[in-house]
């Protein structure tokens, strides 16, 4: 039941979340954006919707590609991405990808991924674990719903103020490659970004993901918690022996 119930939670996160998510993207990987509400209004003028994918490569390059705009384009491509569209959806990326740059090319950013991971995840199940405790009524052995959405909101907020400078370069060195390679690398990557945007380039972002990441982990551990108290519930409730 917890894959189950961490399967159905992330599924609700992801629904939550995935329009903010474009957004954060394209204002980590282009320059132009002033804001985020300027990228808000610039995405859903030129496209109307916000679109998926089944693999970060994939999301960020269906992300960062444009559709054609009537009104010509707003100030410069993202990176090196051409500026009209060119691919037809996930599986088109992902054939698209392996065929012009290869299997590695469907592996880009991932030194960059496991970097931003692995410190976020520590700092995500901890904190959801020290919060739940410290929201707990006394007397009870697990905190109520009020508890569960506060702990699992400000663990969301946590592990993505730890993880944005690594998801900036993620984002970058995804999205590099249809139009030429500009990155060399993780390093490379770094180095040229901070040297041409300062460092503040690595909290690209940082705002929208800890606004979008307090919602998104309030339903994902709401579901979470609730389908496991379900199944307990019902566990408990059935005849002996029918278990």
């Amino acid at each position: 039941m917890d894959f189950v119930a961490g399967a159905i939670g992330g599924v609700c996160g992801v629904a939550v979340g995935y329009p903010l998510d474009t957004v954060k993207v394209r204002i980590q990987t282009e320059p132009k954006f002033t804001s985020v509400w300027h990228c808000v209004q610039d995405t859903f003028r030129r496209e109307r919707v916000f679109l998926t994918s089944p693999t970060e490569v994939a999301k960020v390059r269906l992300q960062t590609q444009r559709r054609p705009s009537a009104s010509g384009p707003l100030g410069t491509p993202p990176l090196s991405l051409p500026a009209g569209p060119g691919y037809r959806g996930p599986l088109h990326c992902l054939a698209t990808v392996a065929r012009e740059e290869g299997l590695r090319g469907l592996y880009k950013g991932s030194s960059a991924l496991l970097l931003r991971d692995g410190h976020s995840f520590a700092t995500y199940f901890l904190s959801y674990a020290l919060l739940s405790e410290w929201l707990t009524p006394e007397g009870h052995s697990q905190p109520g719903v009020g508890g569960v959405l506060l702990a699992g909101g400000g663990a969301g907020v946590l592990a993505w103020a730890v993880a944005t400078p690594m998801d900036v370069v993620k984002a970058r060195l995804q999205a590099d490659g249809r139009a030429g390679r500009r990155y060399r690398g993780l390093a490379h990557c770094v180095v040229s970004s901070v040297r041409e945007e300062g460092p503040r380039v690595l909290f690209k972002g940082l705002a929208l993901n800890c606004c979008r990441a307090f919602p998104v982990n309030m339903v994902v551990f709401l579901a979470y918690e609730a389908v496991l108290r379900l199944s307990r519930g019902l566990l408990a409730a059935a005849p002996p022996g029918s278990q």
